[in-house]
């Protein structure tokens, strides 16, 4: 049996976590590192909001960035109440 195999879920989260510090460590333009990943997002948000593309480009961008922002504050209420069924301090 490999080291990989015998390690807990936690000892293997622990372990991803150092890796990804220290990567993130070295890299020298954080920015473009994640530039790819921003833009398929974006690109996800466009897609939602204009899937055949009949909208004018600034119109698309306008009505995707409020399906970028609902995302967001879906995401912010679900963490919000997850902290209050916990008993923490959510809203």
């Amino acid at each position: 049996m490999s080291q990989t195999n015998s390690l807990t879920a936690a000892q293997r989260k622990l372990r991803a976590q150092i890796a990804a510090h220290e990567s993130w460590a070295h890299t020298d333009d954080r920015s473009a590192r994640t530039a790819n990943a921003r833009k398929a997002l974006l690109d996800k948000f466009e897609d939602e909001v204009d899937p055949e593309r009949k909208l004018t480009p600034a119109e698309r961008a306008k009505r995707a960035e409020h399906a970028r922002k609902a995302h967001f504050k879906r995401l912010a209420l679900k963490s919000a109440r997850a902290r209050r069924r916990r008993g923490g301090d959510g809203a």
